[in-house]
């Protein structure tokens, strides 16, 4: 079941910029364009094959979200917002994509969500440095299954510190190097890479499985992503959830923790 929304008719749409229209950016945009609590204005990418275009008419359907496609190699970000200004940005582009918009996004203090599976250093060093101007979020994996499947981790591993803990992700077969979110599950517990299992096959999507061994008996942690619109999913909720966040950095844990308060009422 997709992530609904909670409506608010008083508030305006928010208006959105997509950065990266591959496999997964294009679901994403897919699922923005039915929500009618947000606006796709723009899509940025690359290519300039589909310039021009929009993305609903890319998937063949109307839409009063304008989400006019627009290639990098002939427009620059700043001219970009300055006819098409937007409240977010979300990127599903590359390691190096932040260095295309970050400074000019955070000097206007556009909210920043960033769903990409790897960063430098450098890159992990320059979000609070935008962050210091704007609302930043980075998340390597943005679906909300496996973040609540990191809460559970966390949680069992606190209560059994002596566990048995093995990690194993599997994606398509192209996919090169262990996946940002296998590392995330492996730092949040205190475990080395060498304590990842990668297995790559087929067209899978993404599995990821943390499998707890006790002397008498097993735990198996598993989520795994059907369609890659569990990203765009994800996105929503995150954007939901940003709308009246003050200047800052922040991560799943930080959205999620009021959810899982038994003394606060959600509004």
């Amino acid at each position: 079941m997709f992530y609904t929304i909670r409506k608010n008719h008083k508030n305006k749409k928010m208006k959105v910029g997509l950065i990266g229209f591959g496999k997964t950016g294009k679901a994403v945009a897919n699922l923005i364009l039915q929500n009618k609590e947000f606006s796709l204005e723009w899509v940025l990418r690359q290519s300039s094959v589909l310039e021009h275009r929009s993305v609903h008419e890319f998937f063949g359907f109307e839409s009063d979200h304008p989400g006019h496609i627009y290639s990098s190699s002939k427009i620059s970000i700043e001219d970009l917002l300055d006819k098409h200004p937007v409240d977010i940005i979300i990127d599903f582009s590359s390691q190096s994509g932040i260095y295309t918009y970050g400074k000019t996004a955070a000097k206007r203090q556009i909210k920043i969500i960033s769903a990409i599976s790897h960063y430098t250093d450098e890159e992990k060093n320059l979000l609070p440095e935008l962050s210091s101007q704007t609302v930043v979020f980075w998340s390597p994996n943005i679906t909300l299954g496996v973040n609540y499947l990191l809460f559970a981790a966390k949680f069992l591993k606190k209560i059994a510190p002596f566990v048995d803990i093995e990690i194993i992700e599997e994606h398509f077969k192209g996919k090169e190097g262990i996946s940002g979110t296998a590392i995330k599950i492996a730092e949040s517990l205190d475990l080395q890479t060498s304590d990842i299992n990668s297995v790559r096959a087929g067209g899978i999507v993404g599995k990821h499985e943390i499998i707890f061994g006790f002397p008498f008996q097993t735990v198996r942690l598993i989520h795994e992503s059907i369609s890659r619109e569990a990203f765009g999913n994800g996105v929503l909720f995150v954007a939901e959830n940003l709308k009246n966040k003050q200047i800052g950095q922040y991560n799943f844990e930080d959205l999620l923790l009021p959810y899982f308060s038994t003394e606060t009422e959600l509004k």
